[in-house]
């Protein structure tokens, strides 16, 4: 019996000893379910040396990518729910690929710990500089005029540049030509030479094209203006608050990481997007810093949720 008590004992302090130890057992990896260069890779690799430096220990990323970051997050559900595989995703595979692909091998509503949206920037509805559509206005006239005509680019199906233009055309009751494109680069080229009329982008996509003068902004999907372009009205301004639009890049775990290992990740998130060799980056890039609490973003995670199943059903997008 005493050898029993002995060895009980021992297991209890090697657990708790493993519990304090992280994250110094061993590497955490930031799982980024993209390639390397894009938006979510580079809010995972700023904030990596962020984390090493307030919670000690190694962070390093590693891009697991594929069928539009559902690999990835397959992946991070596999994983074990130790606080050393962090998911930091886009909203792409958290709410909008399980409508898209079939049987994807994860469950965005059930299989992750929720820590924190890191950062989310809204999309601008742009135009080549010479279009002749000066407004938000002058688009809606045409589309009701000219249904199914206007051709707007894409980075390709089911991106968040689509289905803004999805949800645009839903709640303004027109209709446009979707042209998906593989990639954004491909879709920018065509948007500048004229040969695609319209673009629902990403503000740090295309602030620099604007800024020069080779694309007009007309509307922003933000909940309210741009510091970056203040000119510019929001869709809400102008009628449409239905088209309030941002895309996100958040963080997440596999489903059952400890509580005290969650706290600490989010308070050392939180802290370093707004640290202040940071924050002034990411703020100049078009990104809104959140930082909001386990909670609340799984409150978001299930309306966001709900939100495209409905703007994908309704227009009949495919992932192909």
């Amino acid at each position: 019996m005493k050898k029993i008590l002995t060895a009980v004992l021992f297991g209890l302090a090697a657990l708790t000893a493993n519990a304090q130890a992280w994250p110094t057992a061993k590497p955490v990896t930031l799982l980024v379910p993209f390639p390397p260069g894009g938006s979510t890779d580079m809010i995972a690799r700023t904030l990596s040396p962020k984390l090493q430096e307030k919670l000690g220990g190694t962070f390093i990323v590693q891009n697991t990518s594929g069928a539009g970051g559902t690999v990835g997050a397959a992946a991070a559900k596999r994983a074990a729910p130790d606080g050393y595989t962090i998911f930091v995703s886009s909203l792409g595979p958290f709410v909008i690929g399980p409508h898209l692909i079939k049987n994807v091998a994860y469950d965005p509503l059930k299989d992750f710990d929720y820590i924190t949206v890191a950062v989310q920037a809204p999309n601008v509805l742009a135009v080549p500089a010479n279009s002749p559509h000066k407004s938000l206005a002058d688009v809606i006239v045409y589309e009701k005029a000219h249904p199914g005509r206007m051709s707007f680019a894409s980075a390709g199906n089911g991106t968040s540049d689509h289905l803004t233009a999805e949800l645009f055309w839903q709640e303004t009751g027109t209709t446009g030509l979707h042209i998906p494109y593989k990639g954004g680069a491909p879709a920018m080229t065509d948007l500048l030479g004229g040969q695609v009329d319209a673009t629902f982008m990403n503000i740090n996509t295309g602030l620099p094209q604007i800024n020069s003068g080779k694309l007009r902004a007309l509307a922003i999907t933000s909940s309210k203006r741009s510091p970056l372009l203040p000119n510019v009205p929001t869709m809400a301004e102008l009628g449409f608050k239905g088209v309030t639009v941002y895309s996100w890049q958040a963080i997440a775990a596999p489903k059952g990481l400890p509580a005290d290992i969650k706290a600490k990740l989010h308070d050392a998130i939180v802290a370093g997007l707004n640290d202040p060799q940071v924050k002034p980056k990411l703020l100049e890039l078009g990104f809104e810093i959140v930082g909001d609490t386990p909670e609340h973003f799984t409150a978001f995670q299930a309306s966001e949720f709900a939100r495209w199943k409905k703007v994908i059903e309704v227009g009949k997008i495919t992932a192909d």
